[in-house]
């Protein structure tokens, strides 16, 4: 019972134990950090007597007891490390059978799970004599290496690789404070408009309230995730100066770099051709990064632009360590318009940046003849130099390939230094399979990767995504290899920044609301959302484990409900669990799985049948798929392949791993992995990583981290909203619908469940939102308006409505850093994209997950005939934009119908004109940017936009007219007297 109540330990997750006397053990008496004696014990044999936590060195009552115990069990510890390759309750036993031998032995049983059964079973056959000989507190822990100190480390290397920086109180307060004024003076808006409904225009009046209603609701959702937004520091300086020491191997984790890519002609290969040699001259040991391309295209292009990408990067990467380039994309940096002198005080640089620059002029010039020889595909299809057809001929019926570009055999710069790792990977398509689009490409990747190299951490990137900052990767170490830090972390985020857009920003495609505000408010939670791209996975994450230190869920959390999938028991076991092993039970549909892998020192406390279960090959199998090269690098948490394996034994299960019926019958893309269900999978990837327990960091490095490219025209931008709304609308359809799933243990925060609602409802908003724009144009042209006349009560109430937001604004953008122009920019583009892209997507989400039905919006482009900027005033013609210019239409009818109703009825009818005329204008403005879009620079617009905008406004007009819900019925007969009272 005491144990139970012990905290668990802070590096193996195991209950910090009793010492002595009986008490609970305490390794720094300063902090209290808590430490089990296990790990205590192998911190000070390894040479660290210092506190992770505060630093301070343990005092010697506790160093005393250690030695002593020590000097009397140093015999009885060696006995126990050479009988057996389990070093301990905190070690992880992988097994170093190679893939050949695998291969050899599979008639006679698995030796992996040969291995791991036997080394049980002694286990258990020695847990009497362990436990009299060797205490618990006095076996040895294994620590992975790059978690390892030594005692020559500097106090620097000590501290904390990172730090979280909350925001002054005298700028969280009044914010905070704000919002809970606003919420308040919202209740007693409502209150008022409930009880003062319009019997002149009882409709007009119950429509804006519903619509009002859904956008308090939507404000609620938006703000209150944002209630603890924090920054955070790193210090890369002591990250090398803890796993990078001179005279010795790189301690720094291994990183498997994500490039994915369809058509080639769509997205240039030259953009990923860029990408590509921004990674391979990352700032980072060059034995440590691996690049994968996907090519889900199965072009020959994209394997021809990479094999001239390869020779180019033998003289580009060089050229960057050197003279410490910024950014390592060639055709981004020789584009900046800045002064190359600065700074440079090698004298050599001139000479060499001119050579390099001819250099890439050249490798353009090759680029841009693949590219034109592409543009037409011969009849008999594509040949590969050597006279065999491309496999690839029939993107849609394909083997899979793969091709290594760059490896350790013979990959050397000009100056003989080793480079990085390039893997060219297309999976097999074949028709009648699921292929799952970009989700299942990614998935191809991990597979492909773990059984190649097979990095602890994975950082995914767009083709049109290059690494702007080289120290990227050791900015998202700080966090994932921090001890203290990195256990609970999933991955890391980086925010997206990109070029060619201009200053205005007209149709906020920068984001930076969302980047800087809203990202920042989720890190001070549980994390932010995954966004697609630039973002630094934890390997052992995306198969679908929790976290290692994980509260234990409530006994009726675990045997009525998953907190897997948050929905059912059948998974679950239907023996009670002890307490002992409330660890075991805290993943129910997957404690098999997280038992034989996470879980080794409870494995005494089940009995042969339950042992045998945890342990069976067919539950891995079933969960990752028939391959037990693949199988065997899930088990290896700190990374790394077997060093007897034979590489052309594993390039053919490489590509036995990307075949199209891999995935049957497996968790792929249900639990781990990329998810699928929906076009926007990084959002439901995400959230089923937070349903699990683990948390998120976001990482906002001074320099950015990556940028990319954004469609800058109004059309391609609508259609790339278009495309996110529908698969939040997918999500909200399906199991994973925040609203419902995961409630399961808890382990998802109220805050974080909001913030994931608001993901997924946000597209909804567009229909109250076009109502909203309706009712201006409305109360225009009937005279009638949404509120009644203002008493001091209401009039205060509205000002101080008014005065709550615009405070909430000033108050976030005072935090935040974000300029008023963006935010500006963003609140005009959630009315643009909520009146066109959000609607359609609603109607799309429902007819394709309810009926089945798929519709497609085309996109058409016409030629701009400007230069700077020039695909900001294309016009292409689509159907998103008929609704925000029908919009526009009858607002500004219904302004000009309203000033002249004002004009002939007199002075009057000028004071309830304000009003409408100011509501009118609100829309108006919003959708400015649309029509300034719209227009272009040359002053042209689609013809048949106007023509059916103005189509839609006239009937609209004529079916008001005619019917005229809204406004309360004339008696015939009152008229008829009025009629006889005029004197003619």
């Amino acid at each position: 019972m005491m144990q139970s109540v012990a905290p668990p330990c802070n590096a193996c997750g195991e209950q910090v134990g009793l010492d002595a006397n009986g008490e609970i053990f305490v390794a720094c008496h300063e902090c209290n950090f808590p430490v089990c004696k296990a790990c205590f014990d192998d911190d000070v044999k390894a040479g660290r007597k210092l506190c992770l936590k505060c630093g301070i060195p343990y005092d010697d009552s506790s160093l005393a007891d250690y030695e002593t115990k020590v000097s009397g069990t140093r015999s009885t510890m060696e006995a126990h490390l050479n009988s057996s390759q389990d070093t301990g309750i905190h070690a992880r036993h992988i097994s170093s059978v190679s893939t050949l031998d695998s291969e050899l032995n599979d008639e006679y049983g698995n030796p992996i799970w040969k291995n791991r059964v036997e080394s049980w079973k002694d286990k258990k056959d020695k847990k009497n004599k362990k436990k009299k000989d060797t205490p618990k507190g006095e076996k040895e822990a294994q620590i992975p290496p790059e978690q390892q100190m030594t005692e020559e480390y500097s106090s620097e290397a000590a501290e904390p690789l990172s730090t979280v920086v909350p925001l002054p109180p005298n700028r969280i307060t009044p914010y905070r404070t704000v919002i809970i004024m606003r919420l308040i003076i919202l209740a007693l808006f409502f209150h008022y408009r409930v009880t003062n409904p319009v019997d002149s225009a009882y409709g007009l009046w119950f429509t804006s309230i519903i619509c009002e209603i859904w956008f308090a609701f939507s404000w609620v959702l938006d703000q209150f995730p944002k209630w603890s937004p924090v920054n955070r520091i790193t210090f890369t300086d002591r990250l090398s100066a803890r796993f990078e020491r001179d005279g010795e191997p790189s301690e720094l984790a291994a990183v498997d770099f994500f490039v994915s890519t369809v058509d080639p002609l769509k997205e240039p290969p030259l953009i990923t051709a860029n990408t590509v040699l921004s990674i391979l001259a990352v700032d980072y040991p060059v034995d440590k990064v691996s690049c994968y391309v996907s090519d889900d295209g199965a072009a020959m292009l994209t394997f021809e632009s990479l094999a001239e990408t390869s020779e180019f990067a033998r003289k580009w990467v060089p050229f960057c360590k050197n003279f410490s380039i910024e950014p390592r994309a060639p055709e981004f940096y020789f584009s900046q318009k800045i002064d190359y002198l600065k700074d440079k005080v090698q004298p050599s640089f001139v000479k060499e940046r001119r050579a390099m620059k001819r250099d890439y002029e050249e490798f353009k010039v090759r680029m841009n003849a693949l590219v034109a020889k592409a543009q037409k595909t011969p009849e008999e299809g594509w040949t590969m130099q050597d006279g065999t057809p491309w496999p690839g001929n029939n993107p849609r019926d394909h083997p899979g390939m793969i091709q290594v570009f760059l490896g350790h055999s013979g990959a050397y710069d000009i100056e003989g230094n080793e480079l990085p790792r390039l893997v060219y990977v297309s999976r097999e398509k074949r028709p009648g399979y699921p292929h799952h689009k970009k989700a299942g490409a990614e998935n191809a990747l991990v597979r492909v990767s773990a059984v190649l190299t097979n990095a602890p951490y994975i950082l995914n990137l767009d083709c049109d995504h290059y690494v702007n900052n080289s120290q990227a990767i050791r900015e998202a170490m700080c966090f994932l290899m921090d001890p203290q830090v990195g256990r609970e972390v999933c991955y890391v985020q980086f925010p997206q920044r990109f070029d060619g857009i201009d200053r205005s920003d007209r149709y906020a495609n920068r984001n930076t609301v969302f980047f800087d505000v809203n990202m920042k408010g989720l890190d001070g939670i549980q994390g932010p959302v995954y966004v697609g791209t630039g973002c630094c996975f934890n390997r052992q994450a995306l198969y679908g484990y929790g976290p290692p230190s994980m509260p234990n869920l409530p006994k009726a959390a675990s045997s009525s409900s998953c907190s897997w999938c948050g929905c059912c028991s059948c998974c679950c076991p239907s023996k009670k669990p002890s307490k002992d092993l409330s660890e075991a039970y805290r993943d129910a549909k997957r404690e098999e799985l997280d038992a034989a892998i996470f879980n080794l020192r409870e494995i005494e406390n089940y009995d042969e049948f339950e042992r045998s279960m945890l342990i069976s090959q067919t539950s891995f199998e079933k969960t990752f798929g028939l391959s037990s090269v693949f199988i065997e690098s899930t088990l290896m948490e700190n990374g790394g392949v077997a060093e007897s394996s034979n590489p052309s034994t594993l390039i053919k299960e490489a590509i036995h791993v990307i075949s199209c019926g891999y995935e049957e019958k497996t968790a792929w893309g249900k639990e781990i992995g990329w998810i699928y269900g929906s076009i926007t999978e990084d959002i439901l990837t995400g959230f089923k990583m937070h349903c699990r327990g683990w948390r998120s960091i976001y990482c906002m490095p001074l320099r950015p981290a990556f940028k990319g490219s954004a469609p800058i025209n109004l059309s391609d931008r609508l259609h790339q909203v278009l495309r996110w709304a529908l698969g939040s609308v997918e999500i909200f359809l399906s199991r994973h619908c925040p609203l419902w799933y995961g409630f399961a243990g808890g382990r998802l925060k109220l805050l974080q469940r909001m913030a994931y609602i608001n993901t997924i409802v946000y597209p909804f908003t567009s229909l109250p939102l076009v109502a909203y724009c309706t009712l201006p144009a409305i109360c225009l042209l009937t005279g009638k308006f949404i509120i009644p006349t203002l008493t001091n009560l209401a009039s205060a109430l509205f000002l101080g409505l008014f005065i709550s937001i615009i405070a909430t604004s000033v108050l976030e953008l005072r935090w935040s850093g974000v300029r008023i122009e963006d935010l500006w920019r963003n609140e005009q583009f959630w009315v643009i994209g909520g009146v066109s892209a959000h609607l359609f997507a609603v109607f799309q989400g429902f007819l394709k997950m309810l009926a089945g039905i798929d519709t497609n919006f085309t996109v058409t482009t016409k030629s701009a005939e400007d230069t700077e900027f020039g695909e900001l005033y294309l016009i292409k013609w689509t159907t998103l934009l008929i609704p925000p210019t029908t919009l526009l239409i009858i607002n500004m009818v219904g302004v000009v119908a309203g000033f002249s109703d004002a004009l002939n009825k007199g002075y009057e009818a000028w004071g309830p004109l304000f009003g409408k005329v100011f509501f009118a204008f609100w829309v108006i403005l919003h959708l400015y940017p649309f029509l300034k879009g719209l227009m272009g620079r040359q002053n042209r617009t689609p013809t048949i936009v106007v023509l059916w905008s103005v189509l839609l406004a006239s009937v609209f007009s004529l079916v008001w007219v005619k019917i005229n819900p809204f406004v309360s019925k004339v008696d015939s007969s009152t008229l008829a007297e009025s009629c006889i009272s005029i004197d003619c």
